[in-house]
């Protein structure tokens, strides 16, 4: 059979971000102190940005308007037409919209402010770990910039809660090359890392610890359901192995961790100032963003003269031009942020404002799916919105994921936040008798009498977040008198 060679054209559609759509993507995920960092560099990077206060020392009196001299560059030297889109940009609008003050939340609008103790130092994180790892670790561009985002979309107990394809538009690179980069990560330290689910968790650390019979890596493939039913016999008279084998196999699958990412959670203080503040008016309650320390951007009017074809060469105007798209991709990726959070912490005032006016038992249930069809984006949009950032209200400053909690069906058909039926279940543990602590179906039973229906591997789900011990481990032998 001969092996032929053939030429042909294919169209096919791929979603890809643009600079300035990653830049935005990037911004929205960052909290007020990694914002202020992030503007400080570009500050550094980029001479066209100033900050406002150095505005008046850094300009000169200049008799020519912006517009007339975006018009004049828009020019060759040789008068030929320049066709770049920098052209097309209102230089004008932008020099009168970024160079005055602009308006401002003023000083005395929030009188409560959150203590001087609340700001602590930050610790290092899961992700700073995985991101120095990166760093030395070998791949394509593409590649390497994947698996950066596969880094940004890990949960505190290490999982990726990102599909492959999302990867790839994140990171404007292939499907192929986004499951590089998760394959990649789940190399790194520690191990576990990255996985989907649990069974995926647990089969990483099998590679690197299991024996070479495969035993505990077949019954986590095959036989996981028998696993966590705790049936050893049926899965010893499945694999057709003794029982003692199966009993090694799973004493080796209970050393693993099921949550990775937790022994590099911050359970130390670290720094926490509020992004923005929920504030008690007369009509209720509005959302005010923390803006008072970030730097007060503008463009420099000193390099307008740049743009003179009559005073600098092609080179230089071309390079002014550059730092002029991203000067005004900035800002207007600065000014999306704002609109987004705002109007993602609107929408959680309208919906949690009984939270709000009275405290925890009023909080309602809440999905980020919910916040995001009724502002017009995509879920992501919101996840990133709330993502890292913390509110100050009344009762203190809380995490903005606080408000995002799964429904949970309650007494008379109602329902109520996975939130408080896990402190429904801690308070009653709190409550129990030590020498005859209440056991995972006794807690189900008693929720189903209050109307509540929860299973006894729900509760014992729920109880293992707490970090709450079994009942046999809570379990007080009664003092003879």
């Amino acid at each position: 059979m001969l092996m032929q060679q053939r030429l042909g054209l294919k169209l096919s559609q791929k979603p890809v971000l643009t600079q300035s759509l990653r830049q935005l993507v990037k911004l929205l995920a960052l909290n007020k102190l990694d914002l202020k960092a992030e503007i400080n560099q570009e500050l550094s990077e980029n001479p066209v940005l100033e900050l406002s206060e150095e505005r008046e020392e850094a300009s000169e009196p200049d008799d020519a308007t912006p517009a007339e001299e975006a018009t004049d560059s828009a020019s060759d030297a040789d008068g030929e037409v320049n066709d770049d889109a920098f052209s097309e940009i209102d230089l004008a609008a932008y020099f009168d919209d970024y160079l005055d003050s602009g308006p401002r939340a003023p000083a005395g609008e929030v009188s409560e402010r959150p203590s001087f103790e609340t700001f602590l130092a930050e610790p290092s994180t899961l992700s700073d770990h995985l991101e120095w790892q990166l760093s030395v670790s070998r791949g394509s561009k593409e590649v390497i910039a994947a698996a950066d985002a596969v880094i940004g979309n890990l949960n505190e107990d290490g999982y990726l809660t990102a599909t492959l394809d999302e990867l790839a538009v994140t990171a404007g690179v292939s499907v192929a090359d986004a499951e590089a980069a998760v394959e990649l990560v789940q190399t790194f330290d520690p191990l576990g890392i990255a996985a989907r689910d649990l069974r995926e968790c647990l089969l990483i650390q099998l590679r690197e610890c299991e024996p070479e019979d495969g035993t505990a890596t077949t019954i986590i493939e095959e036989f996981f359901t028998d696993l966590e039913n705790k049936d050893l016999a049926a899965i010893a008279d499945k694999i057709g192995r003794a029982l003692t084998e199966i009993e090694q196999a799973v004493a080796l699958i209970r050393t693993l961790d099921p949550r990775p990412g937790q022994r590099y959670a911050a359970s130390e203080n670290r720094m926490v100032e509020p992004d923005v503040y929920f504030v008690k008016s007369a009509d209720g309650f509005r959302a005010v963003l923390n803006e008072d320390d970030l730097p007060d951007v503008r463009l420099n009017r000193g390099y307008r003269r740049l743009l003179d074809r009559g005073k600098s060469s092609k080179e230089v105007r071309n390079y002014v031009r550059e730092r002029y798209h991203s000067a005004i991709q900035l800002l207007r990726n600065i000014e999306q942020r704002r609109q987004t959070i705002r109007s993602v912490c609107e929408s959680v005032i309208r919906r949690q404002g009984g939270f709000l006016s009275h405290g925890l038992e009023y909080l309602r249930p809440m999905m980020i799916k919910d916040i995001a069809e009724e502002i017009g984006v995509h879920p992501s949009t919101v996840s990133r919105a709330v993502a890292n950032k913390y509110a100050h209200m009344e009762h203190g400053v809380y995490a903005l994921r606080f408000f995002f909690s799964e429904a949970v069906q309650g007494p008379a058909g109602a329902s109520i936040p996975l939130l408080l039926l896990k402190r429904k279940v801690k308070k009653m543990i709190e409550q129990e008798d030590p020498t005859k602590p209440l056991t995972d179906d006794r807690i189900s039973q008693i929720l189903k009498e209050n109307g509540i229906s929860v299973t006894r591997r729900t509760v014992a789900k729920y109880r293992e977040d707490l970090n709450i011990p079994s009942t046999h481990r809570r379990r007080k032998k009664k003092v003879a008198s």
